[in-house]
């Protein structure tokens, strides 16, 4: 069949993208049927045909006795509260940023880009030295305060261009009905950037569950881990206990919630970022 010059690119951007989907499926696939066989046959010809059964043991003992549990909920907790405080945050200072002038305005939102631009690793040494001389290491409390510190800007910046294009009709009606600001903020305007806030919350969600190497540094006890820490250390001491099938589950348990996450929501994510965009 002969292909017109005119279509390859389209041809071309069609099929790349499949190719990754393929290639990124065929290595989940792989992962799952790891966590559910054996390690002798994992290093074998024989993983897929799984002659011993399907080997769901493998996450009962990731989950009790690999410490995944410890880690997870770990996780869990970091996570959960973190991105409840950066919406706290984020969204009333970007609706102040949007809808009100006041002196130092301009500076305010130069602080938050700059922190934007700022790598983790500039920072991380003398915010060592500030925590280890607190003595606040291994703390929950600290990890839940630096994934809401350094996630806030993006939030803020995020949220900008949906609080700059909502209507001040809103809150010429709630003041004409004697709403309070404050109200007028939680009750009006926090509800129709709800696609914003949404998209705002996954994305921190994502990078909060994946965080590694603040975790490494401030949480060195295993009672304190996150889970991207603790798989690292489960994959170290996998070479001396040789239980790759384990291993293999505390991956998939690891990788589970952000998956379903984003699949499960994935068009919230679309709609929220291409209505800010619109609107922007």
């Amino acid at each position: 069949m002969k292909i017109n010059k005119k279509n390859l690119p389209n041809i071309v951007s069609g099929v790349l993208p499949l190719l990754w989907v393929l290639f990124t499926f065929i290595l989940i696939g792989w992962v799952v049927f790891a966590s559910l066989s054996t390690s002798q046959e994992i290093f074998s010809d024989h993983m897929f045909k799984f002659e011993t059964g399907f080997h769901f043991e493998n996450y009962v003992k990731a989950w009790n006795t690999q410490k995944v549990s410890v880690y997870f909920m770990n996780s869990l907790l970091y996570t959960l509260v973190s991105c409840t405080a950066i919406v706290l945050i984020a969204a009333p200072a970007a609706y102040t940023l949007s809808r009100f002038d006041f002196k130092g305005r301009g500076l305010i939102q130069s602080m938050f880009a700059a922190a934007l631009g700022i790598p983790v690793v500039m920072i991380i040494m003398p915010l060592f030295g500030i925590v280890s001389s607190m003595r606040l290491t291994n703390n929950r409390v600290l990890l839940m305060f630096l994934y809401t510190a350094m996630n806030v800007p993006f939030g803020v910046f995020f949220l900008l261009s949906f609080f700059k294009n909502l209507s001040f009709t809103y809150e010429e009606a709630a003041s004409i009905d004697g709403c309070p600001p404050m109200q007028t903020f939680w009750r009006i305007m926090f509800p129709l950037v709800q696609p914003g806030v949404v998209v705002v919350t996954i994305f921190n969600f994502i990078t909060i569950w994946n965080e590694y190497f603040m975790s490494l540094i401030f949480a060195n006890k295993s009672a304190v881990r996150p889970v991207a820490v603790g798989l690292y250390n489960m994959i170290q001491s996998m070479r001396y206990t040789g239980d790759w099938g384990g291993m293999f589950a505390s991956v998939v348990i690891v990788f589970l919630p952000t998956f379903v996450l984003y699949i499960l929501l994935s068009e919230k994510i679309i709609e929220g970022v291409t209505a800010g965009a619109i609107k922007g």
